[in-house]
């Protein structure tokens, strides 16, 4: 095969290797509005069960019926935000890819800069002990020492 021809139908494999969604055709909207925010408000749902996917993405079957719910409210006439309220009020703030920063969640994500300064501390700590702890060592070990000593120590660590 050519170079043009191989380079060709590679670009073109990958052009329609798109992202695997699991919606089933059943849970498709007659409504092309509708499917659009369905799909917009399922990419921020996470699957309780496959935990790094998005509930268009999983095939697990809990993400099927958070899909169908998701439509459901929307059909029933549910603005974007009640639906979304809805399924956290019912699964919990878990269900969210971008969990908000309020009530416990904030000690979440202030965990981690806080643990950060905490070991930055000990470590700063640590390493100033243990120079201070060498400079007393060697205070007295040539305190201990006298002039010849010293100078026979130098000699020995020259070598």
């Amino acid at each position: 095969m050519k170079p043009l021809a191989l380079a060709i139908a590679l670009w073109l494999a990958l052009g329609f290797a798109g992202p695997a969604l699991a919606v089933q055709p059943d849970e498709v909207l007659a409504d092309p509005v509708l499917e659009e925010r369905a799909r917009d408000i399922s990419a921020g749902l996470r699957c309780p069960v496959c935990r790094s996917e998005n509930i268009d993405e999983s095939d697990a079957p809990i993400s099927r019926d958070l899909r169908l719910l998701v439509r459901e409210r929307l059909v029933a006439g549910d603005t974007d935000a009640e639906a979304v309220a809805f399924i956290v009020a019912r699964y919990g703030e878990y269900v969210l890819l971008n969990p908000t920063t309020r009530g416990s969640n904030l000690l979440l994500w202030l965990a981690a800069p806080i643990m950060l300064c905490f070991a930055a501390g000990v470590g700063l700590g640590y390493v100033r002990s243990r120079a201070h702890a060498a400079a007393q060592a060697e205070d007295a070990t040539t305190q201990a020492l006298s002039e010849e000593e010293q100078a026979r120590l130098r000699d020995i660590l020259k070598d």
